[in-house]
């Protein structure tokens, strides 16, 4: 029960630190904060723009149509390699699951 418990605290926590929003665009307009605590205004970037960021060293997502530079975050991802299945392209299902985002 205690593992359960502290499984799910650290699903929530890993949770916020993924949701925290940094930027909010149109559809296929995105964004790029590398830096939460920046106060400087958006830049959009295009689909084609994000998708140059597929690398394990420059690793963008795109999560609900806000684009999140996870660089840092690759080497801790709890699923391995598996965020470098979607780098530089959109991993809202793979983020939510299929169910969940229709």
């Amino acid at each position: 029960m205690v593992l359960v418990v502290g499984a799910l605290i650290l699903a929530v926590i890993l949770g916020v630190f993924l949701l925290i929003p940094r930027d909010r665009k149109s559809a296929y307009s995105k964004t790029v904060h590398p830096n939460v605590n920046t106060n400087k205004a958006s830049k959009l970037y295009s689909k084609t723009e994000v998708s140059l960021h597929n690398k394990r060293t420059d690793c963008w997502i795109i999560i609900k149509n806000k684009v999140y530079d996870v660089t840092s975050y690759v080497e801790e991802h709890p699923g391995g390699d598996a965020i470098l299945g979607h780098a530089g392209d959109d991993s809202t299902e793979g983020f939510y699951g299929y169910a969940s985002i229709n």
